[in-house]
């Protein structure tokens, strides 16, 4: 099956596994698109209009309206001038706060019943891949945030992983990437050195280093970003940072050492004023490569 092809498969499987076809769901009546607009009635606590609830789920206006008149006609729902004369605010009176709040118990305990056939492991990669979907379909912003915990390890692995695939490294690249870490982890200065890691959500998808040459040179370090985030500025963004907090820092200079496989970071470091000071064939890591150092004024 291709992408498509799973995707589709994925959607008959989980609607089936939550019941959700059905006219009727979790006994309540309503259908699932009812479900929803309860839902959301009660998450927005009476500051919404029709128009806005159609519009934020996707869903027809005439198709709203009918199901609002139901809730009403029950009891679930009132209607309030808002700001705007023209368009009413809705609001959940007691009873259907009671609706939504007993629905979302039963949604809860169909999930953990669902939940309580599967060993722990497969529970959380199923939560943690859901998780996944729902980021790759709207992507939180990415931000340049300080190491966490678990950072360092990341850090590590996919350099070694990326330069595995990507340039045919071996083993003692991943050795030296983790004695560089582990060095800026157990004595840097914080005033003087910095590490950011680029995430979107729980998604890391950079990282970049300032350490310290010596007292007028910092040293740009562990540059990395994902393949799917190569294009899309983040490199420039992480570069950026790291020169201004070299030049806070009281930095003169900033250089960095690279191979010249490694030709987009070339192009970058060369559009932002770094200047190639030194190339010379070596051996590393099992490869034959060309060193090279860049350099420039702060």
């Amino acid at each position: 099956m291709d992408q498509i092809d799973r995707i589709r498969a994925f959607n008959r499987h989980w609607t089936r596994a939550l019941g959700i076809l059905g006219k009727s769901y979790l006994g309540s009546g309503l259908g699932l698109a009812e479900v929803r607009l309860l839902h959301d009635l009660d998450a927005a606590g009476g500051d919404i209009r029709a128009r806005d609830l159609a519009s934020a789920l996707g869903l027809d206006e005439a198709q709203v309206s009918r199901s609002l008149h139901g809730f009403a006609a029950r009891g679930w729902l009132e209607r309030a001038a808002g700001p705007d004369r023209r368009a009413r605010h809705l609001r959940l009176t007691a009873e259907g706060r009671a609706e939504a709040a007993r629905l979302k118990a039963e949604s809860r305990a169909a999930i953990a019943a669902l939940l309580a056939g599967m060993t722990p492991v497969a529970r959380a990669g199923l939560t943690g891949a859901l998780v996944d979907a729902a980021e790759a379909l709207d992507p939180p912003a990415v931000a340049l945030d300080a190491l966490r915990p678990g950072d360092a390890g990341w850090v590590i692995a996919r350099h070694a992983e990326l330069c595995a695939r990507d340039e045919g490294y071996d083993a003692s690249f991943e050795g030296l990437v983790a004695q560089i870490l582990g060095g800026f982890l157990q004595a840097h200065d914080p005033a003087r050195e910095r590490g950011w890691i680029a995430r979107s959500g729980a998604r890391r998808l950079g990282s970049i280093f300032v350490m310290a040459d010596d007292a007028e040179t910092a040293r740009l370090r562990l540059v990395l970003v994902e393949p799917e985030a190569r294009g899309t500025g983040l490199a420039q963004r992480m570069l950026d940072a790291a020169l201004s907090f070299a030049r806070a820092a009281g930095y003169r200079r900033m250089l960095l050492w690279t191979h010249e496989s490694h030709r987009a970071a070339g192009r970058l470091y060369a559009r932002n004023g770094f200047a190639l000071t030194a190339a010379a064939p070596a051996r590393a890591f099992g490869c034959d490569v060309v060193d090279q150092t860049w350099e420039r004024a702060l």
